[in-house]
């Protein structure tokens, strides 16, 4: 408890710092991963795996949807508010990445994408692979916006979020016979762990020296995976939250191994696992200033918030979503509400305090 204290005053303080002073903790955030972080690159994919419509976004900046996969900010949006930024890194295939905007970063992620790129080409989305293509080619660009000096110190003190992991098991592990018959769950995590391991390494030859990659979060709690999978198991599906947790060990293990490995690289693996899962367990207990208390944690808000992720329910005449999405923990059937994000980015900040000091 006293630490956890000392890192939130800690923290308020570089808060108070930033808000005060008008700077950036970070000159730049680069983002990589899926549709946890996706700000809006899918939109520019023929793919199915979009969020560019209502009711998505009906709680964010001028109700607009902007290809989040949220009622409103993602935890990487409010992320980078706390950081000092006032406005967010653009969608890399958006036309807001140009040349005066790149100087505060890049968003590479892509719904639907995993460690695994036949988990990309299942949903015909940007593979894992294909972002730090797109980031080589965001860096050709930041050097002629911001000179080659520049860009190679934006380069050097950036920010590296990546998240990816759940659409692996989610959507191509669990529901392909070919690859849950061949490998077991335990398999499988390594076989994504080495491959997560190679992305690093990636990204520290092209310059990135300050990553946080984020854990899986219960997957078992997801109302899909609830859905889908439970048969007939009560609360969240105890297997799949105990795969997660196998792999959350492993990629852990890999990361402090490339800590020692790699010169002059910060990484830290946020816990959201915990977090998540706690609000979920007891939601009335545990909300936050704005939100005094969760009153739905096993169902999304938006349509039917059971198996819908696409346009399919999810949509402008979607029957039953709910008035007020902050009383609920998930959005729709896989992903965080705004209420539930501004949990997991306060958790973030306290967690990855090492790789902004």
């Amino acid at each position: 408890m006293g630490e956890v204290l000392i890192y939130t005053l800690a923290m308020a303080i570089l808060c108070w710092s930033v808000n005060s002073q008008g700077i950036t903790l970070v000159p730049a955030i680069m983002t990589f991963g899926d549709s946890v972080v996706d700000v809006g690159n899918n939109d520019y994919v023929h793919t199915v795996f979009k969020a560019n419509y209502p009711p998505y976004g009906r709680d964010f900046k001028n109700h607009e949807a902007t290809g989040r996969f949220c009622n409103g900010k993602l935890a990487t949006d409010i992320t980078a508010e706390t950081l000092g930024f006032k406005t967010y890194a653009p969608a890399y295939l958006s036309p807001q990445a140009s040349r005066k905007n790149l100087l505060q970063g890049a968003n590479f992620a892509s719904a639907g994408a995993g460690y695994d790129d036949h988990t990309s080409l299942l949903t015909h989305v940007i593979s894992m692979s294909q972002q730090l293509v797109h980031y080589k080619e965001y860096q050709g660009k930041l050097a002629k916006a911001a000179g080659s000096v520049g860009a190679a110190t934006i380069i050097k003190d950036a920010l590296y979020l990546v998240s990816a992991g759940s659409s692996d098991f989610i959507q191509n592990y669990y529901v392909n016979p070919l690859l849950n018959k061949a490998y077991s769950p335990n398999q499988y995590s390594s076989y994504l762990v080495g491959i997560f391991t190679s992305f690093v390494k990636n990204l520290h030859s092209m310059g990135a020296r300050r990553i946080g990659v984020t854990s899986l979060p219960p997957l078992g709690c997801l109302p899909a995976a609830r859905t889908i999978f439970s048969f007939h198991e009560s609360g969240c599906v105890s297997r799949i939250n105990a795969d997660a947790q196998q792999f959350n060990k492993k990629i852990n293990s890999a990361a402090a191994k490339l800590q020692k490995q790699l010169p002059g690289l910060k990484i830290v693996v946020f816990d959201v696992f915990k977090p998540l899962y706690d609000i979920i367990a007891d939601p009335k207990k545990n909300g936050n200033i704005q939100n005094q208390g969760f009153t739905e944690a096993s169902t999304g808000c938006c349509g039917t918030g059971t198996v819908e992720t696409t346009s399919i329910l999810c949509n402008p005449k979607s029957i039953g979503t709910c008035k007020n999405a902050s009383e609920y923990v998930f959005w729709d059937s896989v992903h965080p509400s705004q209420a539930a994000n501004q949990i997991l980015a306060d958790s973030i900040i306290i967690q990855g305090i090492s790789l902004i000091s």
